[in-house]
């Protein structure tokens, strides 16, 4: 993908931009067709994996080799081994032991790695060594029966509210802070260093990064963790994301298919159901995943989202006619459900017998069922009965190993250091801020502010980073943070860490969006506040009266 030059200007007043100026691009490999302007990342993103040698190219990242290798791997597996190459468990808490041998005893493709599966430290960061120790010990465990390609280990590791791990690695804003800063280079960077870091753990697939467009706030799911509400920016900047993580040789997911951020119920809780025509959903939801498809990214996960216009109250994950329009728009690589133990899929589909049911639809991955021995044993008894065909089964495996034989033979980089990312950080969310309303120059504040809202965590950044910038915490204008799901508020100067909706009804007379809350993130801010930097972020979406592109001019 070719990205045109983003021309990112400071202005002296707020106001609509017209729609944030968005760069495009068709071939699968991107680089730069323009001289970079000052906010911009010089470095583009890398030429595809595909390139590697593996005979004739299947269409996105392995080559005709690849699946052979596989075909060849699948034709001597017993069903319960193909079975079990086609889940991808969760576990509880410590027992990386436990995991690993169920991956042993059942053939599973990997495992994920949640939240509560990180090992810490006495001061609550990650024990990287541990966590490295972990990953080799369930990658071990993959080639147990004396398989040669490398498990999947993964995690969900978007930056913002969803970020499994957390210092020493790297903390990143929300992803909407790739839409406001509209550069695809700086996201591709950001890609291939959150994932170098992720790889540099022993991660080999993050599903990241998030290709839902948000339609604001009545959207209770997504909200930041889309980029934006423009489709063909949220195209364009996970394209990016996408091409960077591969770069630094982790497998990245683009999700929900068929669009998460435009209904109004999580799915978490219950079964979204998404009203659209199959021709708004072309025009909206589906914009995004064509713009992956066609730059080659290797895994799409279905959504639990009843799509009446496509079969009426079956969940995307299991539905057929899902799978069907995927396949449809380009799709040639691995198609993995969300996770399979969400009230969405298990009030209709309790236990295991989810798993069948998506296979059999088309799914090719199976991602955290409640119980893997139960869905094991309903995957094992639906090929006998008939109701999975053995060839459905013998094809979702074979998609599984190609990608993995592809990823195992196209090595990875040398992966930075945990934390080494801080800088780019800083400087995603300095390309991100946006000033709604109040000086887009000059300062706001005038040496003493006084901070209220937010966290007492995200206070003690906000104080840490006005430290820095001498500014004094205590007395002057009042700076309310509104975190997440808060808000609106009463104040000098009103600052949204994650969304920018509630700035819409907020009184204050200087409303700014940051999208994050990391210690870069506040330095950024705190720039701005005493006019050392401006503003360049335009909204990704809009906000009550300030149209999509508002910002600094």
């Amino acid at each position: 993908m070719i990205f045109a030059t983003v021309l990112l200007a400071a202005a002296c007043t707020p106001g609509p931009a017209g729609g944030s100026p968005s760069p495009s691009g068709s071939s699968s490999a991107p680089g730069a067709s323009a001289s970079p302007s000052v906010q911009e990342s010089t470095t583009a993103a890398p030429p595809s994996a595909t390139d590697s040698p593996g005979g004739e190219k299947l269409g996105w990242g392995p080559g005709q080799k690849d699946l052979d290798a596989a075909a060849a791997a699948v034709s001597a597996m017993t069903v319960s081994q193909k079975a079990g190459q086609v889940l991808l468990p969760f576990y509880q808490g410590l027992d990386h032991a436990a995991q690993a041998a169920a991956i042993e005893r059942l053939h599973l493709a990997g495992s994920i790695v949640m939240a509560d599966n990180v090992p810490g430290t006495p001061d609550g960061q990650v024990d990287t060594a541990a966590m490295g120790k972990v990953t080799a010990d369930l990658q071990k465990a993959t080639s147990a029966d004396g398989r040669t390609w490398p498990g999947l280990i993964a995690v969900d590791q978007e930056g913002g509210l969803v970020s499994r791990l957390r210092t020493p690695l790297t903390e990143w804003p929300t992803p909407m802070s790739y839409g406001a800063a509209g550069n695809p280079f700086l996201a591709s960077d950001a890609g291939r260093s959150l994932a170098g870091e992720l790889a540099g753990l022993g991660f080999n697939v993050d599903f990241a990064p998030d290709a839902d467009v948000t339609i604001g706030p009545t959207d209770p799911t997504i909200g930041s963790r889309s980029i934006s509400g423009n489709p063909e920016t949220v195209g364009q900047m996970s394209v990016g994301f996408s091409q960077g993580m591969l770069a630094a040789g982790v497998l990245p997911a683009i999700k929900h298919f068929p669009g998460h951020g435009s209904v109004t119920v999580d799915s978490h809780l219950d079964l979204p159901v998404q009203p659209a025509s199959t021709a708004q959903l072309e025009a909206r939801d589906w914009m995004p995943f064509r713009a992956g498809i066609a730059a080659g990214v290797p895994i799409v996960m279905t959504g639990h989202i009843a799509v009446p216009a496509l079969e009426p109250g079956m969940p995307a994950s299991v539905s057929k006619a899902t799978y069907t329009v995927l396949r449809s728009i380009g799709f040639k690589g691995v198609a993995v459900t969300d996770a399979l133990n969400m009230e969405a899929i298990q009030k209709q589909f309790p236990g295991g017998s989810a798993a069948p049911k998506a296979l059999a639809a088309g799914a090719d991955l199976l991602l955290m069922p409640p119980d893997v021995e139960a869905a094991h044993k309903a995957i094992v008894e639906a090929v006998g009965n008939g109701s999975l065909t053995n060839d459905r089964l013998n094809e979702a495996a074979q998609r599984v190993i190609t990608m993995m034989v592809w990823r195992g033979r196209t090595g990875v980089p040398p992966a930075p250091g945990p934390g080494s990312s801080a800088d780019l950080s800083r400087k995603l969310s300095a390309a991100a801020v946006t000033v709604l309303s109040g000086p887009c120059h000059g300062s706001i504040i005038q040496g003493a502010a006084t901070v209220t809202g937010g966290s007492a965590a995200d206070r003690a950044r906000f104080a840490k980073a006005a430290a820095s910038a001498g500014v004094t915490i205590g007395t002057g204008p009042t700076v309310s943070l509104i975190g997440f799901g808060e808000g609106p508020v009463k104040a000098d100067v009103a600052v949204s860490l994650d969304a920018p909706w509630s700035l819409a009804s907020s009184t204050a007379a200087t409303r700014i969006a940051l999208y994050g809350r990391t210690p870069g993130a506040f330095d950024a801010l705190l720039a701005v506040l005493t006019g050392k930097a401006s503003a360049p972020g335009k909204l990704p979406v809009d906000v009550g009266s300030y149209p999509r592109g508002s910002g600094c001019l």
